[in-house]
């Protein structure tokens, strides 16, 4: 987008974020303890028909009104039309006001041409520093400082349940509802959440330090007996990481994996990464990591060494195969495995690095690619704690939020009934879009019906979306969340727990994967009940 000419605060605009379309918002102040994001030139733009805000660089703005007719050309969405409707919506309130104030201003000015002359001279012999008028006036019911009802009308209007869904991937924090036209500016409290397991906690002042979390993780983790560390969200609030002087390593540039290696050069984090394909580590190469020639240099030249790699069998020979990672491990040092996995690898993984005197810890990830390089994800760890404290700015850096689960097992156990989940329900809603089609019933309107119900979610409209406009781009491999059924279809097999409908659905994903469909995203699964 070309760079917009003069913008300030107040202004109406159009704003790019990522991969995102143009979405119609207001230039306000940001909370007063919010940093702009180091050698960029932003601004702070508040979405209409959301709760998202973010810091945008200025040449991704354009002014509203000369773009507003290209813009809605190009964008047709039914969440971007109720964003637009939101801004004519604000800027008819505000031309009301507006309208109200100039007639009331006109009918006091013709109040006062009115009076007699007389009168007039009398009433100014009269008024002094004690005389009853200015008493009157000192003696109003409305408490100085605070606004008349009628200023309120012209701050945005409240999005509804639905429409804070359009783009929650942007931003996780909120902006309590505005009092004033000052307090939508930008001096609202600003609110972060953390969340432990069966509890949560909103900490309401705008700058709240990590030891000060940590504080009260540590009681809240005597109660639950585990704690959660909730990251700011990283397209907004990311200036407010302090990158830790640990030297970090990764392992598998993935779909997952790359776009959490940039978050963290973006952060500020010192990286070196390997690959198996060399290649895709030139990119990041360019952003300033360091290369590793193997994964036992990797993790022998670092002090924490993450990896994301694909299965089982690949974190298996991560670990245990040439110049691999048990190969560099020393006293100390920590190895963060964030693969998808069975319990018994990952017990059988753990067991094998801290017999090597290093520190083991899981945590895999929740989330796809677009929440992946958005610093989206949600991370799920188990194993040595210390560790899970030490990856702080890390978690922070690729993730909106952390759990902590206790021992090694558990994160693997929790991510495959999480995955089991999300595939069933991937498969079920391909199975309705195509009955919808059989039946002679319109696949769209079944998505309007839908997202008006109780099942609203942005997983729900994304993958519809795919289905209706065939596109099958990955985001979440269709392989990989047959592995995971597999394998939560095997947790269940290991305490005789019944899992019928995650079997069904597994079948349905191996038929799809019969046709040619593993490379692409989940919702591919869509074909296998039309062939």
């Amino acid at each position: 987008m070309a760079a917009p000419v003069s913008l300030r605060q107040g202004d109406l605009v159009w704003g790019k974020l990522g991969r995102y379309p143009p979405w119609p918002g207001k230039i306000v102040n940001p909370p007063k303890d919010l940093k702009k994001p180091r050698g960029k030139k932003c601004l702070f733009v508040k979405f209409f028909g959301t709760e998202d805000h973010a810091w945008i660089k200025v040449e991704q703005l354009k002014p509203y009104h000369p773009h507003k007719e290209e813009m809605i050309k190009a964008n047709k969405g039914k969440r971007f039309q109720q964003a637009v409707d939101a801004v004519e919506e604000f800027l008819k309130k505000l031309k009301a006001k507006q309208e109200q104030n100039s007639g009331d201003d006109k009918g006091k000015k013709e109040g006062k041409s009115k009076k007699p002359a007389g009168e007039r001279k009398r009433k100014s012999s009269v008024s002094g520093p004690g005389s009853p008028t200015k008493k009157s006036r000192d003696q109003s019911p409305r408490k100085r400082g605070r606004p008349p009802k009628e200023d309120k009308d012209g701050s945005p209007p409240q999005p509804s349940s639905l429409k804070k869904l359009a783009m929650k991937t942007v931003s996780r924090f909120s902006w309590p509802p505005p009092t004033s036209e000052e307090d939508s500016a930008g001096d609202s409290w600003l609110l972060h959440r953390h969340r432990t397991l069966g509890s949560e906690m909103v900490l309401k002042k705008p700058s709240v330090t990590y030891q000060a979390i940590s504080k009260r993780l540590k009681v809240s983790e005597e109660d639950t007996g585990s704690t959660s560390i909730q990251a700011a969200d990283s397209t907004a609030i990311n200036g407010n990481i302090t990158p830790t002087d640990k030297k970090i390593g990764f392992l598998g540039l993935g779909l997952m994996g790359s776009g959490i290696v940039s978050n963290l050069l973006k952060m500020g984090h010192t990286v070196t990464v390997w690959n198996r394909t060399a290649e895709k580590c030139d990119l990041f190469i360019q952003e300033g990591a360091h290369l590793g020639r193997t994964p036992a240099e990797v993790v022998s030249t670092c002090d924490i060494t993450f990896a994301c790699v694909a299965d089982p069998t690949a974190a298996k020979d991560l670990v245990l195969g040439p110049s691999g990672v048990l190969q560099g491990i020393r006293p100390g040092k920590c190895y963060v495995d964030m693969s998808t996995v069975d319990p018994e690898t990952v017990m059988e993984l753990a067991q094998v690095i801290v017999s090597r005197g290093g520190r083991f810890l899981e945590a895999p990830v929740a989330g796809n690619q677009q929440l992946s390089n958005d610093g989206m994800l949600m991370i799920l760890a188990a194993g040595d704690h210390g560790v899970y404290e030490d990856c702080s700015s890390c978690f922070q850096a690729m993730g909106r939020t952390s759990f902590f689960l206790g021992e090694v097992g558990n994160a693997a156990r929790m991510m495959l009934i999480i995955n089991m989940v999300q595939g069933s329900f991937m498969a079920t809603i391909a199975e309705g879009m195509t009955l919808a089609q059989v039946t002679g019933q319109s696949q769209q309107t079944l998505l309007d019906i839908l997202i008006q119900s109780q099942l609203s979610s942005v997983f729900l409209d994304q993958k519809c979306q795919n289905i209706l406009q065939g596109n099958f781009k990955p985001d979440f491999y269709l392989k990989y969340i047959q592995k995971d059924l597999r394998l939560a279809i095997a947790l269940g097999d290991s305490v005789n727990h019944p899992t019928p409908m995650a079997a069904a659905a597994n079948e349905v994903y191996k038929r799809a994967k019969a046709l040619d469909q593993s490379d692409n995203d989940m919702s591919a699964v869509y074909r296998a009940y039309i062939h």
